[in-house]
């Protein structure tokens, strides 16, 4: 690859670079323990050695950039700096990563939600699938870097302001992973590594293995390359939920024909519980409070098994033709089970009141009688879920280098993920045990009055009555079945499918300021599929878990430990996999079509680039544009429901749209004397819509009345993205940079709220539910500053640290998800012979996540996290290595607007690895 500015930084053990590479980086690396030197534009030559030797290498190839990039290297081959590639990408400035399940998955760019950023595999995009109950994000055009093996990477190039040549669609950044190739390696590099991992909140622990090695022939023409990763996790998450807030009125006071509250004499409204006291204030202002609508105590356990395989090949036919075909496949067992025992006050209690406290607009505390007749108390709803993910890319690139650098290169490739829930068995059973519960900004109380660990305690959920399905009697012998919904067996299996060829190249040529243009196109074939089925399971006895003669189990002891919520809520009944499956395998089983939750989403886009890039009197940068066509069809199903009552029907759909987009682009920098330089770019970008978004489909859920659906008349994000940057360089070893960006983003996707009616599948009526759909016409501003810092200190002492600042403004008031106003790094480390070590502080204040239940706008509290890995060479070849994940058992929190509505709270645990490796 030629370019203006061909550079490369390689990291040695126990460091990782951080900087801002040229507008076009070289593929690869040589193998940093062999001290080769790299050369840089000058012909000076820097010898990779260490730490600080790395550190310096990258601040020289920062002063030698023109577009805004920070890099991540390989410390060596098979040798990443944290055990997860979002834990890596988040020691950046300006990225930050969400901890839901322990470990990052996503990134955040600048400030913009995870699904406005692009992950490139060499260029080109994968093909993404989640796995099923993963509610972070599962159909963003992102990637999950969980599943993405840091043994197998190279170096991550993280682009934060755009250039014509790179693919479209990143309002924040884009991150390309960069693979080793055979050719760049040297010939007959061994890399072997085994470890064990232990989660302290699981108890468990796990090996992982991996294993690498590259030849090539003595003269360079030939070579392969193969790399297999195994790894497994325990994961353990516990905690409280809340399910938004409602209405205090609407669920304990008594009401008329015209939905007005009843008053008394005084003009107090009256309580459906006459005899309930309140506290804290007037029966009035408990009508005008708001209650949790549901409390979980929430057990969730995962074995994560992941096993990837990469391959390459290249071949260099004559001097001036390479020719790489490169393979990788990635299995991955996301297995995972969910115990949630909750209890929903107002829709099943109301009317059971006893007493209630309001402090501050709340109900922060309340306690009920036995549930009433027709209703319940709380229930235990067993999720077990079978979630497969696979993914296979397939790509081959023939480049040819001609003279005075000229370069042509072709590349055409396919990737396919699958992903979801096959299947998601559900078996739920309720008690009607008296309760009360209590909390504040951090913890939780729910105490029953009984034995929650007493089988007997709990029943079948639903009464019998005569069964449909979206509308239709369901037919058993002949006649309409008259049983109780006993649970369900949900298939959710999402196909992501990706095709694309295009070309690239690059014309040396001079005419004043500009040295080179640069041409390419790409085309693309997508389709993402969620096909949605399914089994309702129903019941004709009325049994209770005692009766059904089924071993039990208990959560185990110390399962909410920490976490905030206390209360007999944290000791209630499990029942195993297996059992779940069996209680369901014997009931009545009735398959299901769900038509209104599946989806197709086709997408064509053809794009085309011309680049200039310039170098004169101190300045240097490229300027150019894109211009992509995108067309999506949208198939999917919508239940119409008749207004007077009748059976609802479906009703197929097909929805195509089309843009024309062109996207213009600027990177500039100007060296003003020997210790300075001036960064800026400004580039017209768009994002697309998430696929789910596209797809029309509406999921609902029967017991809260409300719904999600999507919009396939939906646009793109679109905005103007501005950069400016300094960095002044004092001395060998030392940087000082600051960064200032703005993203003025339009067509910003809100959510619309509206009222639509859908037939309930439990109580077999027409019901009106509160439909939420995304919706274009919002606007969105971010504006922030970095502040880095690197350097010696003394004696093998060196530091690395940031701090950024953000903030946003968006029509709907709410900053934008995932933006954290004040996120600092903090990573000091020591280098001295055979040892290493380095210690990860971070920390990023709170942050609003997404529009939760009942309309919730769902914060995460202010977190941190410390992290920690040392190592000790024993021989040149052999690595001890240690690694210590989350050393504060942070606690993950989240709150509905303020602290004094809490929405969850989390615990992960901590991880400790500890592994040997061998290199030659």
């Amino acid at each position: 690859m030629a370019s203006s500015a061909a550079v490369y930084v390689a990291v040695t053990p126990s460091a990782f670079a951080q900087v801002a590479a040229a507008p076009a980086v070289q593929t690869s690396a040589p193998d940093p323990q062999t001290t080769e030197p790299v050369g840089d534009e000058t012909g000076q030559d820097i010898v990779v050695t260490g730490i600080r030797g790395s550190l310096r290498s990258a601040i020289a190839v920062k002063r030698q950039a023109n577009a805004i990039v920070d890099v991540i290297s390989a410390e060596a081959i098979g040798k990443f700096p944290d055990r997860n590639v979002a834990e890596s990408l988040s020691h950046v400035p300006g990225v930050s990563i969400d901890r839901r399940f322990g470990e990052g998955e996503k990134v955040a760019i600048h400030g913009t939600d995870p699904a406005l950023n692009r992950m490139l595999l060499d260029g080109h995009a994968v093909a993404s699938a989640d796995w099923g109950g993963n509610d972070n994000d599962p159909t963003s055009r992102t990637f999950n870097y969980s599943l993405l093996a840091p043994e197998l990477v190279e170096r991550l190039e993280v682009y934060k302001s755009p250039e014509p040549r790179i693919e479209e669609g990143s309002i924040g950044g884009t991150v390309i992973v960069r693979t080793r190739r055979p050719l760049d390696t040297p010939a007959n590099s061994i890399f072997a590594s085994g470890g064990y991992s232990y989660n302290d909140r699981a108890d468990k622990g796990n090996v992982r293995a991996s294993g690498l090695y590259s030849w090539h022939n003595e003269g360079g023409t030939f070579g392969v390359l193969g790399a297999v990763t195994y790894d497994k996790q325990s994961l353990t998450r516990s905690g409280v939920e809340f399910f938004g807030f409602e209405n205090a009125g609407d669920r304990f006071f008594q009401k008329d024909g015209n939905n007005a509250l009843i008053r008394d004499a005084s003009g107090q409204p009256v309580l459906k519980n006459t005899a309930a006291t309140v506290t804290g204030g007037t029966r009035q202002d408990l009508a005008n409070a708001v209650s949790p609508f549901g409390i979980n105590y929430a057990y969730f356990t995962q074995q994560r098994k992941r096993i990837s395989y990469v391959g390459t090949v290249q071949a260099k036919p004559t001097d001036d033709i390479t020719l790489t075909l490169n393979g990788l496949h990635i299995d991955g067992n996301y297995n995972n089970s969910s115990q949630s025992m909750y209890v929903i006050p107002g829709a099943w209690s109301g009317d059971v009141l006893q007493s209630a406290t309001v402090a501050n607009g709340v109900v922060t505390n309340a306690s009920f009688g036995a549930a009433s007749a027709n209703s319940q108390s709380a229930q235990l709803d067993l999720l077990i879920r079978k979630t497969k993910l696979t993914t296979d890319n397939l790509n081959f690139v023939a480049e040819w280098e001609g003279p005075d650098g000229a370069t042509v290169s072709a590349t055409g490739g396919w990737s396919k993920a699958i992903g979801g829930r096959n299947p998601e068995y559900l078996l739920d059973v309720r008690t009607d045990l008296p309760y009360s519960y209590g909390f504040t900004s951090d913890s939780a109380n729910v105490d029953y009055v009984g034995d929650l660990t007493n089988p007997a305690n709990y029943r079948r959920s639903n009464s019998p009555q005569l069964q449909t399905i979206d509308g239709a009697p369901v037919i058993v012998n002949g006649t309409q079945l008259n049983a109780a919904r006993a649970g369900g067996i949900d298939f959710s299996k999402t196909i992501d499918c990706d095709y694309y060829a295009g070309y690239d190249a690059v014309i040396p040529f001079e005419a004043g300021p500009f040295k080179e243009i640069r041409i390419g196109g790409k085309f693309t074939d997508h389709r993402n599929r969620l096909n949605a089925s399914g089994f309702n399971n129903y019941s004709t006895s009325n049994y209770t878990l005692a009766s059904l003669g089924v071993d039990t189990m208990t959560t185990p002891n110390g399962t909410f430990d920490g976490t905030g919520g206390t209360g007999n809520a944290t000791k209630y009944i499990n029942l195993s996999q297996q059992t779940v499956i069996d209680i369901l395998a014997n009931s009545i089983n009735i398959p299901v079509a769900k038509p209104t939750a599946s989806y197709i989403v086709d997408e064509t886009v053809a794009a085309n680039y011309v680049q200039l890039n310039f170098d004169q009197s101190g300045f240097r940068g490229n300027i150019g544009g894109r211009l992509v066509y995108t067309k999506n069809v949208s198939n999917y199903a919508d239940q119409v429901s008749g207004t007077d009552g009748s059976l609802p029907t479906i009703v197929p759909q097909r929805v195509e749209n089309d843009y024309l987009k062109f996207l213009p682009s600027l990177n500039v920098a100007y060296e003003a004397g020997t210790h300075l330089i001036f960064r800026g770019s400004v580039a017209k970008v768009i994002a697309r819509p998430r696929y789910e978004q596209l797809g029309g489909s509406v999921g609902r859920n029967d017991i809260t009345l409300d719904a999600s659906g999507g919009n396939p008349n939906l646009k793109p994000y679109q905005s103007t993205n501005y950069e400016l940057s300094a960095e002044y360089y004092p001395r060998e070893g030392t940087l000082l940079s600051l960064e200032l960006f703005r993203r003025e983003v339009k067509d910003y996707i809100l959510n619309g709220l509206s009222r639509q009616t859908f037939f309930n599948e439990l109580t077999q009526t027409n019901a009106s539910y509160l439909v939420s759909q995304p919706l274009n016409g919002g606007k969105a501003n971010v504006n922030g500053a970095l502040v880095s810092a690197q350097g010696e200190i003394w004696h093998g002492f060196g530091l690395q640290a940031n701090y950024s600042y953000a903030e946003s403004s968006t029509d709907e008031g709410l900053n934008l998800p995932y933006l954290s106003k004040h996120t600092v790094n903090v990573i000091p480390y020591y280098e001295n012979g055979p040892f290493q070590a380095r210690l990860s502080y971070n920390y990023r204040s709170a942050y609003f996540r997404a529009i939760g239940r009942l309309n919730s706008i769902d914060m995460v509290a202010p977190y941190s996290q410390l992290d920690f890995s040392a190592g000790f060479n024993l021989t040149k070849a052999i690595t001890l290595t240690v690694n210590a994940q989350n050393l504060l058992d942070s606690t993950y929190t989240q709150y509905s607007g303020t602290r004094d509505r809490p929405t969850a709270f989390y615990k992960n645990g901590r991880t400790y690895v500890a592994s040997v490796s061998f290199r030659m």
